[in-house]
């Protein structure tokens, strides 16, 4: 199959595409996912190829989603949802941390739930209230769920499929706005474990970790401090639960310096337990404290003003300046 240049959109689409030809125990469901494609035409075109049986347009009910999909996995399927913005993920919250995560373990691993939980996160659209949210650290506190997030078109297909073919409940983070971010995809060849985070930009000076939606924005901010002499290594972290230490861990090693960054509050985020166990694992080689830059501890504000809380590569710089100083 030969390499195609797409936005990430499409790459999700061609993941669920070429599942559901693999697998027929491959299902969608979701608010306007058929008829419509989604809000954002991820699945459009999905019901016209298998079917309204196979590719559901649900009740605005995000408890009764997640609640049918359990449901479905126990007799095995393999259901794929589609929350239809982040901050409607919260109606289903006890179903994926009370249910979904706990099974597996309640059962003694006798029953799977391969049950996968599309959900559109973060910022910088221009939406309104409960449009813009970045809850991944509320479900990587939870035991048993698999926390994942793709910031280019080639990792959406490739995560998307592991996702997929995973036996554990995957909750699958799709930035909103890089959907329409372009990028040769391979449907052809297997991507590396997606709980291994990728170095996208070697660097000797400090290392800029990220995830998501700031990987390209932690890239421009490499590519800025370049040109003031700096040489800055750009982990992309990929899965959010579990967490690849070791990763990072080798690259502050060499770099002596850590700076992480995410569309979410610092406080209580990703963040924090990155920091924490690197500190533990590299204290003896850090010249400086692990530095973070995220959102403020506040509701996510109104489109006119989320330019000022999104992480840019302007406060990116800052705190590489200030670990740099030390």
């Amino acid at each position: 199959m030969p390499v195609e240049s797409m936005p990430m959109a499409k790459a999700l689409n061609a993941a669920m595409s070429d599942a559901m030809g693999e697998d027929k125990a491959v299902l969608l469901m979701g608010e306007d996912i058929g008829t419509l494609g989604g809000v954002f035409r991820v699945t459009q075109g999905l019901k016209e190829e298998y079917g309204p049986e196979r590719v559901m347009d649900t009740p605005l009910g995000e408890a009764g989603i997640v609640g049918t999909a359990i449901g479905l996995a126990m007799r095995g399927y393999r259901p794929v949802c589609e929350i239809q913005f982040d901050g409607f993920v919260f109606p289903s919250f006890n179903q994926i941390t009370s249910q979904l995560a706990k099974i597996h373990a309640r059962t003694q691993g006798d029953v799977k739930l391969p049950v996968v939980i599309r959900i559109p996160y973060g910022g910088n659209i221009g939406s309104i209230e409960h449009h813009s949210e970045s809850p991944e650290a509320l479900f990587a506190h939870t035991a048993g769920l698999r926390v994942m997030s793709p910031s280019n078109a080639q990792d959406a297909y490739t995560m998307l499929r592991e996702a997929i073919a995973s036996d554990d409940p995957v909750i699958f983070l799709e930035p909103k706005r890089r959907y329409w971010l372009k990028g040769d995809v391979d449907r052809s060849v297997s991507a590396p474990s997606t709980q291994r985070a990728q170095i996208v930009r070697e660097g000797r000076d400090v290392t800029l970790a990220a995830y998501g939606p700031l990987v390209p924005v932690a890239l421009a901010a490499s590519d800025a401090a370049r040109e003031d002499g700096m040489s800055i290594e750009v982990v992309d972290l990929r899965s959010i639960s579990p967490l690849d230490f070791d990763a990072v861990e080798a690259s502050v090693r060499k770099t002596g310096r850590l700076v992480v960054t995410h569309e979410a509050p610092t406080f209580g985020g990703i963040g924090g337990e990155l920091a924490s166990v690197i500190t533990e694992r590299c204290f003896y080689s850090l010249e400086a404290p692990v530095l973070r830059v995220g959102g403020y501890h506040m509701p996510y504000p109104v489109a006119g003003v989320e330019e000022d809380y999104l992480p840019s590569i302007d406060r990116m710089l800052e705190a590489i300046d200030r670990s740099l100083a030390y």
